[in-house]
């Protein structure tokens, strides 16, 4: 049997990353590919260099995303099953990207700049690593970037559990009300964006009520046929 690609999206905040983290640790010779890290990447990459977000909006579809991946020597590497992000042969923090700023770009650049040779880039790559691997892909416009998915998924779960998460993963070191605010700016964003819309093949999972990551993954488990199991 063929190795598979699973997509898997996700509301903010719902543990998408966690998720995924999870499962190739139980789903035998899998890799996971972060587009979330590579596009992070990218723009944080452009933010640091002087580009002003209200600039970078502007340019809409003159602004190619792979031309700035090239720009910034971003690249990747797959390490202990997981793809990691370099930018000029160092590798990239993941803390770095991950705040509410380049959260917040993300969403503003990523419905209006142009993709195209970003998803012909990944779309090739995830077809270079399903020659070896199960391939879990992460991130916005998955089945976009790769529409011969065998499972796409779309993690959800209730506002104020996305905010509770967000807090544990900031370490409480910001408000409450600052992340709820965060978070429904950006599910506003990434729906006008239409990174929340769903293809045929997608299967919406809500782990509201999960009490771990471990039991969020095994839920998304569930739903996937792997060779073994047929």
């Amino acid at each position: 049997m063929e190795n598979l690609v699973i997509g898997i999206e996700g509301l903010v905040g719902a543990g998408k990353t966690s998720i995924c983290r999870k499962l190739i640790n139980t789903i035998p010779n899998t890799v996971l590919l972060n587009g979330g890290n590579l596009y992070r990447t990218i723009v944080y990459s452009m933010m640091q260099n002087g580009s002003k977000l209200e600039i970078l909006k502007k340019q809409g579809k003159n602004l190619d995303i792979k031309k700035m991946m090239d720009f910034f020597k971003i690249q990747i590497k797959i390490e202990n099953n997981e793809t990691i992000i370099y930018k000029d042969g160092n590798k990239v923090n993941e803390e770095n990207i991950q705040s509410k700023e380049t959260s917040i770009a993300v969403s503003t650049i990523g419905g209006s700049a142009d993709n195209n040779s970003l998803f012909i880039f990944a779309r090739s790559l995830i077809d270079e690593l399903k020659e070896k691997y199960n391939v879990i892909v992460s991130g916005r416009s998955v089945m976009k970037i790769y529409p011969k998915c065998d499972y796409h998924f779309f993690i959800i779960a209730e506002l104020e559990e996305r905010v509770r998460r967000k807090c544990i993963q900031y370490n409480n070191k910001e408000k409450t009300d600052d992340i709820r605010e965060n978070i429904i700016k950006r599910d506003e964003m990434q729906r006008k964006a239409g990174f929340y819309e769903y293809s045929s093949i997608t299967e919406e999972i809500d782990v509201t009520n999960c009490k771990s990551i471990e039991e969020s993954a095994k839920l998304v488990l569930s739903k996937i046929k792997l060779p073994e199991m047929v």
